[in-house]
């Protein structure tokens, strides 16, 4: 297999799993989650070392034993995105296989197994004409003020959702035009679908239009900005005029 196809069979099979292990009605919500998380990875992991054993691989449900930092090619895997959002039975849940070469999010595969999609670099979706005044999607819990403000700004609507994964898919698929998120992540929350969002044809970048980079020591990532490309160039203008936090 290619490795866009690599990708897209493990999120895929990975969901499949993980609608199994939910579908079995013998979790509580809170241990659903730890029981998902734990299965997905075994698979990932498992797989990902047969398939591609000269690799690196970081993933958010194995302790990182550095290997991955001499590796040119390094794949990034989040076995369940939403670990919430799985537990309660919710849609907006994702699983996230990305592959980080020279530290560029490059090949990336998101899978969505609550509603039976899985959307990949390798073959993205055409965008739908954009809504105006555009959609901002937003955590669902906790949207950062960032994000409302840059709404208030543009008159644009909220969209509040769980995952990350399903946030940025959201965009992909034209149900909102904008996903800014400054509240930090780390990189398996993001390297699949930011892979999957620039081969779309969106704007990708932190929200200082810097540049997302992968597989450095510290997986932190403090923000990042998914959105037309039409808009980036205001948005983060916007973003760079606000007055900082009291």
């Amino acid at each position: 297999m290619t490795d866009v196809d690599l990708a897209a069979h493990l999120a895929r099979t990975a969901g499949k799993l993980l609608l199994a292990v939910r579908e079995a009605g013998v979790f509580s919500a809170e241990a659903l989650g730890k029981a998902g998380d734990q299965t997905a990875n075994q698979f990932l992991v498992h797989a990902l070392r047969e398939q591609r054993p000269d690799d690196g691989l970081l993933s958010e449900e194995t302790v990182c034993d550095g290997a991955r930092m001499g590796r040119e090619r390094v794949w990034i895997v989040d076995p369940v995105d939403g670990t919430r959002e799985y537990g309660e039975g919710r849609l907006d849940w994702a699983v996230h296989v990305g592959l980080a070469i020279d530290g560029v999010a490059t090949i990336g595969a998101v899978a969505l197994p609550a509603i039976g999609l899985t959307l990949t670099s390798g073959a993205p979706p055409a965008l739908p004409p954009a809504q105006d005044p555009p959609r901002l999607v937003v955590s669902r819990t906790r949207p950062v003020r960032e994000a409302t403000a840059v709404a208030r700004a543009l008159g644009a609507g909220l969209v509040p959702m769980g995952s990350a994964g399903a946030k940025a898919m959201a965009v992909v698929r034209g149900e909102a035009e904008i996903y800014l998120h400054a509240g930090g992540q780390h990189e398996w929350d993001s390297c699949a679908p930011v892979a999957v969002a620039a081969a779309a044809g969106l704007h990708v970048s932190r929200i200082d239009g810097s540049p997302l980079r992968y597989n450095l020591a510290n997986t932190w990532l403090p923000d990042l900005l998914i959105c037309r490309p039409e808009l980036a160039r205001r948005v983060l203008a916007l973003v760079e005029a606000m007055p900082p936090p009291d």
